[in-house]
């Protein structure tokens, strides 16, 4: 066996031998191996040349004249820790040999010995030597990377601490591992003894049932991402969970980042509060501007002008949009307030319908617009708020009727849908791109495009028509493309006592889908 020649082109030895033949030999059979060999004919003169330049293996005779082998052993370990001795004795006794080992030599060869015998041992030595110089360059690599993880791990922890938004670790089975100082003052938690408790045991407060819920439906892996408001005290917090995975993919926890949103709330009500207030106050007055013009143009104070009639007649109808926006602000505010139901009751949306319709018929003969309705009398009742749900159904014809063209169509149809009643309004107008979709139920959002420059609205109808719908428990839907028209469907729940009494009478749910208008 032979050390491989890759290796041993790049091993050094030196022999430390006083007899001329030991070390010629050696020269020559390790030489032809491929090995940097260099000679010494004593102790002292090996030690010389070790300080010169290192080697990887030291071939050294025990018997020398002066520095024996066995001094010289001791001052390599000492200077040279790492480096591979094997001893050469002409003793041939095994005592010599373990003494030699027993100070630090990894192996012998006695004398005389055959190139077979040096080879092997050779290559042994220097095999063992370069698995301990592996093994040293993984454990300093190991070292380096367990000092990156140690800075790393602080850094994070460092900056985990010092947000001031809470952050709450949950592992997979809903233990808390990790929490900052914001998240345990926000949550009212005591610190070091939450962690490793469950969830629910950790907050230790009652309310917070449904969110540690969510939070373990999460880690379940049954709840994507979730955001919810949570009330405590006199604050409310918003929590934000994400579920945290591993390398496979394998959901490992989740991680809930909490927010103080309490004064946010408190401003918007300030703000809501002014609006409602400044609207008040606006409405009585312009109210009163709209009867006086109106009086003007019915020519009761007398006679006026064509041109005087025109300038009155906008001022009129910027007048009357004031009064609609006043309208649409302090509906709002009172929705936001939580004043929507003010009088439950059992209702006909048919009946609803048909006046809607009626309402707007003008508005759609003015267009040349075909309005049709499709609502049976005999449609299961609804229990809601007679005022409201005519005010949903009124902006949604509306709506349909403004952003369509001349020439269309509007159709409304409701019929049961399990324990729901759909109501939808659909038309063939402009439709509502998927830019925009995301953002038509919030607050002042308006579609701004060449089509609709020109069309007057508030940007309120359509979140007072979704905040109405879900203070029913209800909710809506819509679908649109640009230059298909769109689709919007009003879900409310049925009266529970109709249902107990028709329980399997009315229609099962289906996909929803309406004829279109032929």
């Amino acid at each position: 066996m032979a050390f491989p020649r890759e290796r041993a082109a790049m091993a050094s030895i030196l022999v430390v031998d006083d007899e001329r033949i030991i070390r010629d030999g050696c020269l020559r059979i390790l030489g032809k191996l491929g090995y940097e060999v260099r000679e010494a004919g004593s102790g002292e003169e090996g030690l010389n040349l070790l300080q010169d330049g290192p080697c990887d293996l030291l071939l050294l005779d025990l018997k020398m004249p002066g520095l024996s082998g066995m001094e010289v052993l001791q001052r390599v370990r000492e200077n040279h820790p790492g480096l591979m001795v094997v001893v050469i004795t002409g003793y041939a006794t095994v005592e010599s040999a373990v003494e030699a080992m027993k100070a630090g030599a990894y192996d012998f060869i006695p004398k005389p010995f055959t190139p077979d015998q040096l080879r092997l041992v050779v290559h042994r030595a220097l095999e063992k030597r370069a698995l301990e110089m592996e093994a040293a360059g993984l454990r300093k690599e190991r070292e380096r990377g367990l000092r990156e993880i140690a800075g790393e791990k602080s850094r994070i922890k460092t900056i985990i601490h010092c947000m001031v938004d809470g952050v709450l670790v949950t592992d997979h089975e809903g233990q808390v591992v990790l929490n900052n100082p914001a998240a345990m003052r926000m949550l009212k938690m005591t610190a070091p003894g939450d962690l490793g408790l469950p969830l629910r045991e950790a907050l230790g407060r009652d309310g917070l049932e449904a969110w540690a819920e969510k939070i373990g439906q999460v880690c379940g892996g049954k709840s994507p991402a979730v955001s919810q408001e949570i009330p405590i005290g006199e604050t409310t917090l918003m929590a934000h969970t994400a579920p945290v995975l591993g390398e496979d993919g394998e959901i490992l926890g989740a991680v809930t980042v909490l927010r103080d949103i309490g004064l946010l709330k408190a401003m918007d009500r300030m703000k809501s509060d002014f609006v409602a207030m400044v609207s008040h106050e606006l409405r009585a007055p312009l109210a009163s501007v709209e009867q006086q013009l109106s009086v003007i143009l019915a020519g009761i104070l007398g006679d006026i002008n064509e041109r005087q009639r025109d300038m009155m007649a906008r001022a009129k109808e910027r007048t009357r949009g004031l009064i609609c926006l006043i309208n649409d602000l302090l509906d709002l505010a009172k929705i936001e307030a939580g004043v929507v139901i003010q009088y439950r009751e059992r209702l006909s949306i048919a009946g609803v319908l048909e006046k809607a319709v009626e309402i707007l018929k003008g508005e759609a003969e003015a267009k040349n617009l075909t309005l049709h309705l499709s609502a049976a009398p005999s449609l299961p009742p609804v229990m809601g708020d007679q005022r409201n749900m005519e005010e949903v159904f009124l902006n949604l014809l509306s709506n349909a009727i403004k952003y369509t063209g001349e020439g269309g169509w509007v159709r409304v149809e409701a019929r049961p849908e399990g324990s729901y009643l759909c109501v939808q309004v659909e038309d063939n107008g402009i439709g509502i791109s998927p830019e925009d979709l995301p953002h038509i139920f919030d607050k002042f959002y308006r579609v701004k495009n060449a089509q609709t420059r020109k069309i007057v609205g508030t940007g309120l109808g359509l979140p007072i028509v979704k905040r109405i719908v879900e203070a029913h428990l209800g909710m809506v839907e819509v679908e649109s493309q640009p230059g298909s028209g769109s689709k919007f469907r009003v879900y409310l729940p049925l009266d529970p006592f109709w249902e107990e009494r028709h329980e399997g009478k009315h229609s099962a749910p289906d996909s929803g889908n309406f004829g279109s208008p032929s």
